[in-house]
């Protein structure tokens, strides 16, 4: 008799990735490859198949019609993968064997600290791996099963993902120590219209939780200089560039600020943004990522 081929579960998911992202680079970076190793592993599966699954377009990729029926197949056979692994390791047991949790970079040096060493005093049978990056990205590998949790700042509303809120995070403004709204009683949002805000550079979602607090456009902020990080953005403060809204949860938990920056609270506490715990729908990792979140809040003070 002879035997079948059968499409491995890698292919598979260089495949499901291509769906999800629409592009062959981004599919390549959810799933830790280069994009010639997917593309080669996509073109594998088609002369696996015979039938071409995708077609590059001018501004990324677009499944045909074989593709999206493959995919659908394929999401159900990698679910059943995964819930296999997982059952099998764990045997019921909460929180054992490798767990892949992703975090923006405007939580993750603020939160994973305290909470790694809480989960690794609780949970010894626990392999945790931490990934940072922007929340685009983390979607994308929750997708595509690449991580297993992630935390980041709410709103954020996709399909296919669920979201546990964690706990509000409130927004102090930051200025130079000098600067007359560092002295100003009962300091409000409104008093930093014409001020020259300060900002993460544009893929940071926390860009956008100020412009919304302060009630701009980004297109008020072209020309400014952006900064890469919150402690490039502190330096710039400190430096007289200008005034800006500060995450609490950072400066609460080893943002070093300085003496050159003054910190206010607003007169009328801001919640400038929640802070969540995200996990793929129908994950069997659910119930770890609740426990998780639970854990991260606690070991915030929150």
């Amino acid at each position: 008799m002879e035997s079948m081929i059968i499409p491995t579960l890698r292919q598979l998911q260089y495949l499901v990735a291509l769906g999800e992202t629409g592009s062959f680079s981004r599919a390549a970076e959810a799933c830790h490859v280069t994009q010639p190793t997917l593309s080669a592993g996509i073109k594998e599966l088609e002369d696996l198949l015979g039938v071409k699954l995708a077609e590059r377009e001018p501004r990324g990729a677009k499944l045909t019609h074989a593709g999206e029926l493959a995919v659908s197949r394929a999401n159900a056979l990698i679910n059943d993968a995964h819930s296999l692994v997982q059952s099998v390791q764990s045997a019921g047991a909460l929180l054992t064997g490798p767990f892949h949790l992703g975090a923006i970079p405007t939580i993750a040096p603020f939160v994973l600290p305290a909470a790694v060493r809480a989960l690794n005093e609780q949970f010894p049978a626990l392999k945790l791996y931490l990934h940072e990056e922007k929340t685009p990205r983390l979607i994308d590998q929750l997708r595509t099963r690449t991580l297993d949790a992630a935390l980041i700042a709410l709103p954020w509303d996709v399909p296919g993902i669920e979201i546990l809120p964690l706990f509000d995070d409130e927004f102090l403004f930051a200025a130079p120590a000098s600067h007359p709204l560092a002295h100003k009683n009962g300091l409000s949002p409104e008093d930093l219209s014409g001020e020259n805000m300060l900002l993460l550079e544009d893929g940071h979602c926390l860009r956008d939780h100020a412009l919304s607090i302060c009630r701009m456009k980004t297109g008020n902020s072209t020309g400014q200089v952006a900064a890469t990080s919150l402690g490039t953005l502190v330096n710039m403060i400190a430096g007289g560039l200008g005034v800006s809204l500060l995450p609490k949860l950072a400066t609460d938990n080893g943002l070093n600020i300085g003496p050159d920056v003054a910190l206010r609270e607003f007169v009328n506490p801001v919640v400038g943004r929640q802070i969540g715990i995200a996990w793929r729908t129908g994950s069997p990792r659910e119930a770890d990522a609740r426990k998780i979140g639970e854990i991260v809040k606690a070991a915030t003070h929150h």
